[in-house]
């Protein structure tokens, strides 16, 4: 049985926090429980208006720990991708709230921070990111991100997990530690010195920083405090708040340092090449395609008038037979009838007249009539609204 990852994590604070006397707002932590081993970093969102992102920083890495040494099998297992990140902000913005009466802020927007995580479990892998910074995974034959810096429309904004819509920004993998030797999170204070965007080539530093967790948690952590605050934080005046985590995998082979590359050819990019030119692109075809299905609906509608209206003919049909064989069996009774009276000269007990039973047969008949039959595809629609409806219930009660 492999033996357990070493974790390791830093926050530091910045020069730039440090002249303006502002505490450090990012946060890290790590955990190991239930077989389940998570590292967290998390970025608080500088500015005025950010003005207590270090404690949603803060609730952030501590509620994501806890969630996934719980109830990993549950995330990591669930097909719909779109239910594990409603459920991650949901419960992230659920521990925050009590932030908000704590202090006494008026929204969720003073606690801004970005987020990225590695859970591990056994082979398995559960690993997010909404925001800045850099998920790094070491093998034995290199480096590689695991996921990429997310920015807004510049490169100083960027996605928030304090967002109103922050699941549409929350990415997650989901993959094995298969020839993975350690992950390396870190936040943009650090990325900014070991990634380069032109050509997403990640520096063979961050190699050798996750093997500072070769020498076991408490020394992996002083080591990188110090190699961190020697070579990021002290490396300029205005330096941002840096945090490292590292999830290093005991046992695994380590890459070839001669052999990493710290030159790399850079990215032709197409800055025309937009999802609103992809958008505008698809125009034609979807008006194309919505005239074909609208045309669909009107022949299934029209297809479903024919088909009652040969119920009601048929109906008819029947009630035609039924009143004709109501006569014959009338003019049968009434004979009867008629014989009796001429034989016995009185109505048979308990029987009716011929005006009567004909009068509740009809009557009978017109009951039929106006009986609906529900078309096949309204009751499709009707039982698709209902598991939906049920879909719905069940998840707003997980």
């Amino acid at each position: 049985m492999r033996p357990e990852p070493v974790l390791a994590n830093i926050s530091l604070i910045g020069n730039k926090h440090l002249n303006r006397n502002t505490p450090c707002e990012d946060s890290s932590c790590s955990l190991t429980r239930n077989g389940v081993s998570v590292v967290c970093i998390s970025d608080g969102a500088g500015g005025s208006k950010y003005t207590h992102a270090r404690f949603g920083s803060k609730c952030a890495v501590e509620c994501v720990a806890e969630l996934l040494t719980s109830h990993f099998d549950a995330f990591y297992f669930e097909n719909r991708e779109s239910v594990c990140r409603s459920i991650l902000v949901t419960a992230i913005h659920s521990k925050m709230a009590d932030l908000l009466v704590e202090h006494e802020l008026d929204g969720l927007e003073r606690l801004s921070c970005t987020l990225l995580f590695v859970a591990v479990k056994g082979d398995l892998v559960l690993a997010g990111h909404i925001g800045d910074g850099l998920i790094c995974r070491v093998s034995s034959h290199g480096l590689s991100p695991l996921t990429l810096p997310a920015n807004g429309e510049n490169a100083s904004s960027t996605y928030f997990i304090t967002f109103p819509n922050a699941q549409e920004y929350l990415r997650l993998i989901k993959t094995t530690t298969d020839d993975t030797h350690a992950f390396v999170l870190m936040s943009d204070g650090v990325e900014d010195m070991v990634y380069d965007a032109s050509n997403q080539l990640v520096r063979p530093v961050v190699a050798r920083l996750a093997e500072l967790a070769s020498k076991g948690k408490e020394q992996a952590e002083e080591a990188l405090a110090s190699t961190i605050k020697e070579f990021v934080v002290d490396a300029s005046q205005n330096s941002d708040d840096a945090s490292v985590g590292i999830l290093y995998l005991t046992g695994t082979e380590a890459p070839d340092f001669s052999e990493l590359s710290d030159s790399k050819a850079k990215l032709e990019r197409d800055f025309n090449d937009t999802m609103r030119a992809v958008q505008m692109e698809m125009i034609p075809q979807v008006k194309h395609a919505q005239e074909i299905l609208s045309k669909i609906n009107c022949q299934s509608t029209s297809n479903s008038g024919t088909l009652e209206g040969n119920r009601d003919d048929e109906e008819e049909s029947a009630d035609e037979t039924i009143h004709k064989a109501d006569a014959d069996q009338v003019k049968t009774e009434q004979n009867d009838t008629d014989s009796s009276d001429s034989e016995g000269n009185g109505k048979p007990v308990g029987s009716d007249s011929g005006e009567e039973r004909e009068q509740r047969r009809s009557d009978g008949v017109e009951v039929q009539k106006d009986r609906k039959v529900v078309p096949l595809w309204a009751f499709l629609v009707m039982t698709g609204l209902f598991l939906t409806a049920l879909v719905v219930l069940a998840i707003l009660e997980l």
